[in-house]
């Protein structure tokens, strides 16, 4: 075999049973690479000296933390950044919203309707809000759905300070951030692809969670300590000031207006492109599974309801919430954070079907787990698991979206994802909080953790293609 170039003019591999050596000379005056592969041969020398095998430990290293190059692109990096702050202020209204909620209704049952109030705006405005993506400046969508998220939680706070609204206040207000919300995250998600070389998608997705999530677990932990001495209403307030970073990195952003190559995808912001999305996603199996898998994994999972019932009745908090409270919250976005810090592998796995399937079974059998202990420790422990199964499934599954489908399309998907994403925890909200009435918290919970598992191998056999599916190979030789 002939190597291109002059600098390298041979490579010797000898094949016979006598052929003690493999050596290739990448050079006039260069080192040989000698392997003996002969039965008595008990040495392999590489003459590249310490300095080389500081290399290939620095390799392995950085194959082994996330893979940060995406950062090298500056509009990508402010938002990342900017991330940073606003889902710290997020999770603080995360868990303001059910907090409330108990506090004036004792019942998890009421909690449960945050499920109901968040997801019908989700499936509205996510699908619609997607179509908007898809023919309009996507900066400027995202800079009016941003403010409108500040807007609705300066009204939360304003609400819960003077004690003039209800549970019924609180949920249309709920709503309303749900909407806006529904409408922003396909928008900014589209938007990645118009940033990020195609192969480093499952970096900057693995950056976004790792930062989503250590928001999750800061916000939480933050909370439950600001709450005995703020008191609960200023959660609202800190949110709002937070997303101000967001709005800035946004207005950075150069224009994203949308690109048309494909004239089949008919750029609509009404019935018609959501229809239209919807068809795609019929045509495109890879992505069907992966929403139906994800609507599995948290429709049936997700126990977040019964956290405020358990954390009181079952671990100790006081009425109101506490360290208990706080811990339940933040162990399934800890256990996130700690699969992104160390996601370099997540880049060399090419069988990325296979490797969604495995973390969402994964996630199930934790929550499962979490159903049967008494133990707070415990508890938070198999929570962690399940979240690190979690990051695993969610960055193929964004990557997958973001590489099948094309541009003029992206809004639209994204706005599907979006909608099961975070449509799927809502259902769970929905029969989490009557099971945990009827059965209990921990029974509640197992039973959903069985039934994740189940039925997530279910759909991947009915759909075979997606065990098949493979992602794009990264430049450097690496799968994608």
């Amino acid at each position: 075999m002939t190597v291109p170039g002059s600098e390298g003019p041979t490579r010797e591999l000898g094949t016979g049973p006598d052929t003690p050596t493999r050596e290739l000379r990448t050079g006039p005056d260069a080192p040989t690479r000698e392997l003996r592969t002969g039965p008595d041969a008990r040495t392999r020398s590489l003459a590249t000296g310490a300095g080389g095998r500081t290399r290939s430990l620095a390799t392995v290293i950085r194959g082994t933390f996330a893979d940060t190059r995406p950062l090298r692109v500056p509009a990508y990096r402010r938002l990342w950044l900017a991330g940073i702050v606003t889902v710290i202020g997020a999770q603080l209204s995360v868990v303001a919203v059910p907090t409330q909620i108990y506090e004036l209704t004792g019942s998890s049952a009421y909690v449960g309707l945050t499920g109901l109030f968040g997801l019908v705006p989700l499936i509205v405005f996510g699908l619609w809000g997607g179509a908007i993506a898809d023919v309009m400046d996507r900066r400027v969508l995202l800079l009016l759905t941003g403010s409108g998220i500040a807007t609705t939680s300066l009204a939360l706070w304003v609400v819960a300070a003077s004690g003039i609204g209800n549970i019924w206040v609180i949920l249309t207000l709920f709503s309303v951030q749900s909407a806006m919300l529904a409408m922003n995250q396909p928008t900014r998600n589209a938007v990645i692809p118009r940033l990020i070389p195609a192969e480093q998608l499952p970096a900057a997705n693995a950056l976004n969670m790792t930062v989503f999530q250590a928001g999750a677990v800061a916000g939480p932990l933050l909370a439950g300590v600001l709450i005995p001495v703020v008191g609960l209403p200023t959660l609202y307030l800190l949110d709002a000031i937070a997303l101000l970073a967001t709005l800035w990195a946004t207005w950075r952003l150069p224009p994203v207006p949308p690109q048309r190559t494909d004239v089949t995808a008919p750029g609509s912001v009404g019935i018609r492109g959501v229809v239209a999305g919807f068809r795609y996603v019929g045509m495109q199996k890879v992505l069907l599974v992966s929403f139906l898998i994800d609507m599995v994994a948290m429709g049936f999972g997700m126990p977040r309801a019964v956290f405020p019932e358990m954390s009181e009745k079952v671990f100790g908090d006081p009425p109101g919430g506490g360290i208990a409270l706080g811990a339940l919250f933040a162990a399934i976005p800890f256990g996130m954070v700690v699969a992104g810090l160390f996601s370099g592998w997540l880049q060399r796995v090419q069988r990325q079907g296979v490797a969604v399937t495995l973390a969402i079974c994964l996630w199930g059998a934790a929550i499962a787990m979490f159903g049967l202990t008494g133990s707070l420790w415990l508890a938070v422990l198999f929570l962690a698991i399940g979240g690190a199964g979690d990051m695993v499934s969610s960055v193929y599954r964004s990557s997958m979206l973001q590489t099948v489908a094309t541009d003029e399309m992206r809004g639209r998907m994204q706005g599907v994802f979006v909608v099961v994403v975070a449509g799927g925890p809502r259902i769970a909200d929905m029969w989490h909080g009557p099971a945990a009435a009827g059965l209990g918290p921990g029974p509640a919970a197992t039973l959903g953790g069985v039934a994740v598992v189940v039925a997530a191998l279910a759909v991947v056999a009915r759909f075979p293609a997606f065990w098949r599916y493979r992602g794009p190979v990264d430049r450097r030789g690496q799968a994608g």
